[in-house]
């Protein structure tokens, strides 16, 4: 059976009985979630993942953690061993209900064709991983509308902040860039991996403010749980050029190594 003749699948989870399938349709505003890639039982950076979505639950006023790790123990172990998969958690509004969303995972790309048209950024908590989830997924039907598969969102200033479902790197030189802190980012599981090689390689990372106009010519990444690494090969309905990605395959394959298996099933 191919990924794409599989449905999705979500799962809701309680104490007394683990993860069940969902009767209706999903409810709840969703406060908190995360998302990975699973590929034949292989996956990238697991523990930061869970990392994210527990303090995301914390901010929110989620479940106990005691809850939240069960919760989590089950919905790794109800993870599939084969195939591509990009399963999500989630924690809902109303009655803080925790959901494992089991989806085979899209067409992995390997670049990427963005909007060179600036989005102001619709979202209402940037830092925290869930809320926006559908304010973001109009912005990007609105980039393929455009002829492109991601958008770049900006400050009021104009400044770069993410993609819709990405974060940006960029190269200056030898330096590997991307958008100060105290800008409203999403703290990226990817972008952190590949800021901590840089910092090992001893390549210089530097966060700079820069308009999106300002990355013509230069080598742009988005990267993500999903896709990894894709090099921006084409901006859409803009003059922003863009080089031959002379750096993404090197890093792409360090990426992929980095896979680890999931824990066998008890």
């Amino acid at each position: 059976m191919t990924r794409h003749a599989v449905l999705e699948e979500s799962l809701v989870w309680t104490p007394a009985r683990g993860l069940t399938p969902r009767a209706g349709a999903a409810g709840g505003r969703l406060l908190a979630a995360d998302s990975w890639l699973v590929r034949e039982g292989g996956v990238r950076g697991l523990e930061r993942h869970r990392e994210r979505f527990l303090r995301a639950c914390g901010e929110c006023s989620g479940p106990p953690l005691r809850r939240l790790l069960e919760f989590w123990r089950d919905a790794t172990a109800a993870l599939p061993r084969t195939g591509e998969w990009f399963p999500r958690v989630e924690l809902a509004a109303g009655s803080l209900e925790l959901r494992l969303l089991l989806r085979p995972a899209p067409p992995l790309d390997p670049d990427v064709r963005v909007w060179a048209a600036g989005q102001p950024d619709p979202r209402t908590m940037p830092r925290r991983k869930g809320p926006d989830l559908d304010a973001l997924a109009r912005v990007r039907r609105r980039a393929s509308e455009a002829g492109a598969t991601e958008a770049v969102l900006v400050a009021p200033s104009g400044a770069v902040l993410e993609a819709a479902t990405a974060g940006v790197l960029w190269w200056e030189g030898d330096a590997l860039c991307l958008p100060p802190p105290r800008l409203p980012v999403l703290s990226g599981v990817t972008a952190g991996l590949i800021q901590e090689r840089a910092h090992r390689l001893g390549i210089r990372v530097v966060h700079r403010e820069r308009a999106l106009a300002e990355l013509d010519g230069r080598e742009v990444w988005l990267v993500n749980a999903l896709h990894g690494i894709r090099p921006v090969t084409g901006w859409a309905g803009g003059t922003i050029g863009c080089p031959p990605p002379v750096r993404a395959a090197e890093w792409r394959r360090w990426l992929d190594s980095l896979t680890e298996p999931l824990l066998p099933r008890a």
